[in-house]
């Protein structure tokens, strides 16, 4: 009995911790997607004619460069959700798949 109830007990807080693990991983996974976005709009105002060549865009757009190498340091966490993701793709199109059988 006691030890049914200890694990039912671990199931429900490895449970409750991958869940918060990939609420974490998704919003680093945004994060690094708005950095990307950023750096890149950056890089094409930098590039413009008019502030070519200037020195406190050039350094906005290093720091940017920087930050957005850092985050990736963090991609083995926020690529589980794109595992999660393929993983509730290929169900959803074998569902389908079953249903038009059907």
């Amino acid at each position: 009995m006691v030890s049914a109830l200890l694990n039912v007990g671990i199931f429900v807080y490895a449970r409750i911790a991958i869940t918060k693990l990939l609420n974490i991983a998704e919003e680093l996974w945004d994060l690094q997607q708005m950095v990307d976005s950023f750096a890149e709009h950056l890089e094409t105002v930098y590039e413009l004619e008019t502030f070519n060549g200037d020195q406190t865009l050039q350094n906005l757009l290093a720091h940017a460069v920087s930050f957005n190498e850092h985050l990736e340091t963090f991609e083995h966490i926020y690529s589980l959700i794109e595992e999660e993701e393929d993983v509730e793709s290929d169900q959803r199109s074998s569902e389908s798949e079953e249903k038009e059988q059907t």
